[in-house]
């Protein structure tokens, strides 16, 4: 039997029912992110070297084709990039709102102009890794070198190191090469609480649960898949009331992760606008960037295992 890595570690009891009395800015009821990942042209595909195509999170239910390319899983991803990601982009920038880009560097890299649109906007740029690919499958060396390849990009676009890291698909190793790059603020490849919280195994390092459910690759789950804008609509308002409500008391945070070749497309993309303005008409609600809600909990509530930062 090999060894089993013993970090990250497990916690099963969390705040025991009885989470912190947080103080959002403006006395905020629930803390809304919104991440849109950019990933088109990071996926797998033999024309970069990958041994196979791509066959996850998109409009087109297929198998990877070992060592051959699947054009229509390409031009499903092109689509994101090319259309689809500036109407999620409107959607905020029409508004006044800033959202997060999860930022796959090599997708970054084919798609300059959407890149500096990001940056102009005002969003912040949350490494996603290097590629979209699954980090499990790749050396601990080069997973190290992909997370320097992230850093070194976004300091290029904004002068500045990355505060936060999601690799999505994570190794074993990868929150420990996040804490040994020495940049990062926070790390979000979690999802076990509706707040922040610091690092078990890492004093420092904090952790901004991401979420699976609240997030519109439930349109290329397969059989489990939502089929209309509606059933995103409803599910989004649904979390959202629920987390509002709590925050009488108990103030909440809430990710909702977009995908441009997903809600994108014409068909979906109103589930957004609704919520946006759904939220909008509602007081006492934050809708902001991930670094400045991780600042924000650093800076309020710090690591009291480590003196200031």
């Amino acid at each position: 039997m090999t060894d089993v890595p013993l970090t990250p570690s497990r916690d099963f009891i969390g705040h025991a029912g009885e989470p912190p009395a947080v103080a959002w800015p403006n006395d905020a009821r629930i803390a809304v992110n919104f991440c849109i990942n950019y990933e088109e042209g990071g996926e797998r595909c033999v024309l970069e070297g990958d041994d196979r195509s791509e066959d996850r999170l998109s409009d087109v239910a297929v198998e990877s084709r070992i060592g051959a390319r699947d054009l229509n899983i390409e031009q499903s991803y092109e689509y994101g990039s090319r259309v689809g990601y500036w109407r999620l982009m409107r959607a905020f920038t029409d508004r006044g709102l800033q959202a997060t880009v999860n930022l796959v560097g090599l997708a970054g890299e084919r798609n300059p102009v959407a890149l500096k649109a990001m940056i102009d906007a005002g969003f912040d740029l949350q490494p996603h890794g290097w590629r979209w690919i699954d980090f499990d499958t790749l050396s601990e060396e080069d997973e190290r070198a992909f997370i320097a390849c992230s850093i070194a990009q976004v300091k290029d676009l904004t002068g500045k190191d990355p505060l936060g890291y999601y690799a999505g698909l994570p190794s074993m190793n990868t929150r420990r090469l996040v804490v040994e790059a020495g940049s990062f603020l926070y790390d979000s490849d979690c999802y076990n609480d509706d707040l922040p919280y610091w690092s078990p195994d890492y004093p420092g390092l904090l952790l901004v649960p991401y979420s699976l459910d609240t997030n519109d690759s439930r349109f290329g789950r397969g059989e489990r898949s939502y089929q209309v804008a509606d059933e995103f609509f409803t599910y989004l308002k649904d979390s959202f009331d629920v987390l509002y409500a709590e925050g009488t008391t108990h103030p909440k945070m809430m990710t909702v992760g977009l995908h441009a070749r997903l809600l994108g497309r014409p068909g979906r993309v109103g589930a957004l606008h609704r919520i946006l303005d759904y939220m909008q008409k509602h007081e006492r609600v934050w809708i902001c960037r991930r670094d400045d809600l991780a600042l924000y909990w650093a800076k309020m509530y710090p690591d009291p295992r480590v003196g200031d930062r």
